[in-house]
């Protein structure tokens, strides 16, 4: 194929065509009449020769060559978009530039905090925009709307940059007048009322369903595995309040152990070791393609993946100090 006879602009459209699997909501997106976005849709199958896009039941189905080209075209139009941006030094000190991320609640009880402390000095002037998982759809991502998402993820684009934040397991946090405060075993801890916590995905959420325990999350997939069940008797979507509802005697909340050890100031709360076995998780930060060789979001980037280096560095001189000061004993 002769490049200088292909127009590159067919790759824009084909992006949003794949993205959007929908010719009249692809040309909304580009500004361009229905009619012309059909004519660019011929084009394009006769560039490929495929039909890229196949009219079904339930729209428009990419076809096996479309799913291929999908992130191969994504990778090339995030390098033309930084061959083609003018190459400018970012200057955190006197920018004023807004970053939109989408944080989990988790997240933002555990990082953000110290992510905003570390900016008022690095970049006074900076605006952060913090939304939740409700706020942010995976298209808002792909088209640059939003600048990063930090959260657990189950799926993701495939076309994303993704990179490891930190792993965390969990903690029991309850009353120390809890019937089970001293001696929490498998027994004790099903014999309790619990506390479920947990809003990690994208999209406006739902009420959960108690009975379908397989869609409760880790610590209840954790007990369906060996053949448990809680009983669960109060379900939220944020991580503060857990600590004000375990001050009952008779409540357990189960969480993820940063959030129980800034939860367990209050001297009427202890944090115990689930009895069973819960695998850890890992909390990520994602972020599309277009921005990945954005100065000032790979600053960004680099930025927290440094504030979270530091809280592990600290956590872990904690460890070890508290260990060191109970040798003694």
């Amino acid at each position: 194929m002769n490049l200088e006879r292909v127009d590159l602009n067919l790759l824009i459209y084909l992006d949003v065509l794949l993205r959007e699997k929908n010719v009249t909501r692809a040309a909304e997106q580009l500004g361009v009449t229905q009619p012309a976005m059909s004519n660019i849709l011929r084009r394009l199958r006769n560039l490929f020769n495929d039909p890229l896009l196949i009219r079904s039941s339930e729209g428009m189905t990419p076809t096996e060559r479309a799913l291929e080209l999908q992130p191969r075209i994504r990778d090339a139009l995030s390098d033309l978009s930084m061959i083609l941006e003018p190459r400018t030094e970012f200057r955190p000190y006197t920018s004023n530039r807004v970053f939109r991320i989408m944080t989990s609640d988790y997240a933002e009880a555990t990082l953000v905090p110290r992510l905003v402390k570390a900016l008022r000095s690095e970049a006074p002037n900076v605006v952060l925009d913090f939304l939740t998982p409700s706020d942010v759809s995976y298209r808002d991502m792909e088209q640059g709307k939003v600048d990063l998402a930090i959260n657990r993820f189950n799926e993701i684009p495939q076309s994303f940059h993704q990179v490891l934040v930190w792993r965390d397991s969990f903690s029991c946090l309850l009353n120390q007048k809890h019937p089970a405060a001293a001696n929490l075993n498998l027994k004790s801890y099903l014999d309790a009322q619990h506390i479920w916590v947990s809003k990690t995905g994208m999209g406006v959420g739902f009420g959960v369903n108690p009975e379908k325990q397989a869609g409760l999350g880790w610590i209840d997939q954790a007990l369906e595995r060996i053949g448990q069940k809680r009983k669960i008797s109060v379900f939220t979507r944020h991580y503060q309040m857990p600590a004000l509802l375990a001050s009952n005697v008779d409540l357990v909340a189960t969480l993820p152990s940063r959030i129980a050890r800034l939860q367990a100031n209050s001297q009427n709360l202890l944090i115990k070791d689930p009895p069973f076995y819960i695998p850890e998780f890992e909390l990520k930060m994602a972020w599309c393609p277009l921005l990945h060789h954005h100065p000032a979001h790979r600053w960004l980037r680099q930025l927290i993946l440094y504030v979270a280096r530091q809280m592990i560095e600290e956590e872990n001189r904690e460890f070890l100090n508290n260990n060191s000061q109970f040798s003694h004993y």
